[in-house]
């Protein structure tokens, strides 16, 4: 591996000295032109090029991209602090930025040096969204595998420059092994079928479609990363970074939780808005803020909204002990850990969740109306909750089976 790159030309990096207090404060600093170009983003289905424009500017695609690759290479810590601050402007533009860079880390991870590079590039520049459900169909080729098929819900594909998805690739003789493909942008359509849905609308989640478009065989690989326990992974070769071990069960939810802490953020500051902008309906007339019930509701919507927050950056933290864990001392990274890592990511997404719903029932009324920032933000938390990882009473018991090293069909047919 020493040699492979010693023999590579490596990508330069944008900032080599960004740090990660920085690159927070960038996302920071673009709150409020988030939020004035919200109601285009949803009526446009995704954010508009000039906030992309800002986004690549600021690195933010770059964030989990290995830094022999022109990425930053900051921890999960940083990647989330990033997208809730983004989604504090705007959560679907947060959801749309956070699938769009996310999965840099998923294909430094699993994928063979030289794909990196190939895929990577000469500029680095690499955004994917990656649909987990196995659709569409691989087959092998001349040359490749031929890739056909369409996916939907690819959230963060309006600027993408690949999609990588996972697919069933079909083994004459042999049952149909499940495995992840990358495609580039010129073998894949997307399809203008979004908007039409209660919430996140600008979070441009797009179909793809892929017709007998010939990828390089390495672009292909066995989508196995649910147990890895102690086996490295081509990434923590390459990169000698213990976090490219690759978990994306323990990651992957991560990604949507964060939009939704930060949506729940967003409703806060709107909910403030509020009650000091007007005064109770009924005597004493006060300002609203200076009246104890909505003092209590946001007195609870923050603690909820801090746990949630708590939960996620525990979960960072967890996350990267393991992988150091993994590296020094050979500590197995199971399922188990990873589920359970999961599954805190799914309580907190339910209690950034119900900060928003709590917040929207006591705000009146004016909430509801189409034009309020509170309608977007209840709508965009309202549709996460639909999200088949945000159902953790559909998963956990994918936890105790893991506990109880009881086989799991979705993991037999993974390997």
């Amino acid at each position: 591996m020493e040699q492979f790159v010693a023999r590579i030309q490596c990508v330069p990096i944008p900032e080599p000295d960004l740090t990660p207090a920085q690159i927070i404060a960038r996302a920071e600093a673009m709150r409020d032109m988030l939020r004035a170009q919200a109601d285009d983003s949803e009526k446009r289905g995704h954010y508009g090029p000039a906030v992309h424009e800002a986004f690549q500017r600021a690195g933010f695609y770059r964030m989990l991209q290995p830094r022999l690759f022109g990425g930053y290479e900051f921890d999960f810590a940083t990647f989330y602090r990033v997208i809730i601050e983004i989604s504090r402007g705007d959560p679907s533009t947060g959801w749309c930025l956070a699938l769009a860079s996310g999965h840099a880390f998923t294909l430094a991870s699993h994928w063979s040096a030289d794909a990196q590079a190939e895929i990577f590039g000469a500029h680095g520049e690499f955004r994917a969204p990656s649909r987990a459900a196995a659709k569409g169909q691989v087959t092998r080729a001349e040359g490749g595998y031929r890739v056909n098929g369409t996916w939907d819900f690819c959230s963060g594909i309006p600027y993408s420059t690949h999609v990588l998805n996972t697919s069933r690739l079909v083994r004459p003789g042999e049952p149909d092994a499940i495995v992840a493909v990358i495609v580039p942008r010129k073998d894949y359509e997307i399809l203008d079928d979004w908007g039409d849905i209660l919430g996140l609308r600008g979070s441009g989640s797009n179909s793809c479609q892929v017709d007998d478009a010939l990828v390089p065989e390495n672009y292909v690989v066995p989508c196995d990363w649910f147990e890895m326990n102690a086996r490295p992974t081509p990434g923590t070769e390459l990169h000698k970074n213990p976090m490219y071990l690759g978990m994306t069960g323990a990651f992957y939810h991560g990604e949507t939780v964060s939009a939704t802490v930060g949506a729940a953020k967003a409703a806060l500051d709107e909910y403030e808005r509020i009650v000091k902008s007007r005064k109770t309906s009924k005597p004493p007339i006060v300002p609203r803020y200076q009246n104890q019930d909505y003092q209590q509701t946001f007195g609870l919507a923050l603690t909820l909204a801090d746990c949630a927050e708590g939960l996620l950056m525990r979960v960072a933290e967890m996350h990267t002990q393991a992988c150091r864990r993994w590296w020094e001392i050979g500590e197995p990274f199971t399922a188990e850990m990873a589920m359970r890592m999961r599954g805190m990511l799914q309580k907190a997404g339910r209690l950034a969740s119900e900060a928003t719903e709590m917040l929207f029932f006591n705000s009146g009324p004016s909430a509801a109306k189409n034009s309020s920032p509170m309608q977007r933000y209840f709508r965009d938390v309202m549709t996460y909750n639909t999200h088949v990882q945000s159902q953790q009473r559909t998963t956990s018991h994918e936890l105790a089976r893991a506990r109880w090293r009881i086989p799991n069909v979705a993991l037999a047919d993974a390997t």
